[in-house]
């Protein structure tokens, strides 16, 4: 039996009402096996396995955390290989203070009290209103008020674009770019748009999830944006390749890491 015709068999025997609460139940532990909505612990996700897996065989890699927050991931790098350069971009200056004073005494660690994005200037950063910073800080409103129904206040921060930043830090090639920016980091790779060109960034691991809705920024954008890179979706042990493109596959706007490699 093709797989069409079990699609097929399955759909005349199940798409009735009486199996609708069944087939959300198959829908929600599917997304999961897909690597969809495992944001519990690092190990759920695959960050950590992933981490290990591609680090352990680099030699002094330069990574490079944006949306670092207050270090969680940047740590979880030099843990893993004591050798990396690490670069931390944290623009809330309350969370930055918290990254800088864990990063104080790193020889190899640099904070950075900035945002990313596709040109340098300032940008308004928006978090909940009273908050000392928290992991949903963006660049984009809709984040705060809309999907975590919060009310915002303003911070005017900087936003550098990484090309102009790898060229006064004398940054030749950056092995892991990680981006978690709350729905900016297809801005993030604009910024980029030279070191992804000269093929000087040999991973990038991004979350894609509803964030994207607010702004407006579809899976396949970053494939029109990188079209000399692979795709893979992060599992708890290993990644898995997301080609060819199809929507229902690849537009789930739902928590996932998302990591790309140089096609050649």
């Amino acid at each position: 039996m093709s797989r069409e015709t079990l699609f097929d068999a399955y759909a005349f025997l199940f798409s009735r009402k009486v199996f609708y609460r069944l087939n959300r139940i198959l829908f929600h532990a599917s997304i999961r096996g897909l690597g969809i909505l495992n944001y519990k612990n690092d190990a759920v996700s695959g960050e950590h396995h992933f981490l290990k897996e591609y680090l352990s065989s680099c030699q002094k890699p330069t990574v490079v955390d944006v949306g670092a927050n207050e270090g969680n991931y940047i740590a979880d790098v030099l843990a893993t290989n004591a050798n990396a350069q690490g670069f931390a971009f944290e623009p809330h200056p309350a969370t930055y203070a918290r990254l800088l004073a864990r990063a104080s005494g790193i020889k190899n660690l640099t904070a950075v009290n900035a945002a990313c994005g596709s040109a340098s200037g300032q940008l308004i950063l928006y978090d909940y209103a009273g908050s000392a910073g928290t992991e949903h800080a963006s660049l984009h409103p809709g984040v705060i008020e809309g999907i975590h129904e919060g009310q915002s206040e303003q911070h005017l921060v900087d936003v550098i674009d990484l090309d102009t930043f790898a060229s006064d830090h004398g940054i030749s090639l950056i092995h892991l770019l990680k981006i978690d920016a709350e729905g900016h980091e297809l801005e993030v790779l604009k910024g980029a748009v030279n070191l992804l060109r000269e093929k000087r960034i040999r991973a990038i691991q991004f979350e894609f999830n509803e964030m994207n809705l607010v702004s407006r920024v579809f899976f396949k954008d970053f494939l029109d944006l990188l079209p000399n890179y692979r795709f893979y979706r992060m599992l708890r042990d290993g990644l898995v390749p997301l080609d060819p493109y199809w929507p229902p596959f690849c537009e789930l706007f739902a928590f996932q890491n998302i990591v790309a490699f140089p096609r050649s």
